[in-house]
């Protein structure tokens, strides 16, 4: 009989994705996969966005970054940004 102190495994998801937009607390991941075509085995590119919350709104369109799952923060965001992997430069 298990005990009910143990606690389940936390699946926490990790993912890596390009800023689209950033306004009001919450920004908008773009997160690009490859995936085989289950018929032709042609790789083709899978685009989805995410919503993460990012309170301290300091990420710009174009940045590239981390976002993590957590419990929901409101109706749509299950994330929030982690890291900043690579900034964009100005020119």
């Amino acid at each position: 009989m298990k005990n009910i102190s143990e606690k389940k495994e936390n699946k926490t998801q990790v993912l890596t994705g390009k800023v689209v937009s950033s306004r009001n607390h919450c920004t908008i991941v773009s997160v690009e996969r490859i995936v085989k075509h289950p018929k032709y085995g042609k790789y083709i590119q899978r685009r989805k966005k995410y919503k993460a919350g990012d309170h301290a709104d300091s990420r710009e369109v174009g940045e590239i970054v981390s976002i993590i799952s957590c419990r929901p923060i409101s109706k749509d965001k299950c994330f929030k940004v982690l890291q900043s992997v690579e900034v964009k430069e100005t020119i």
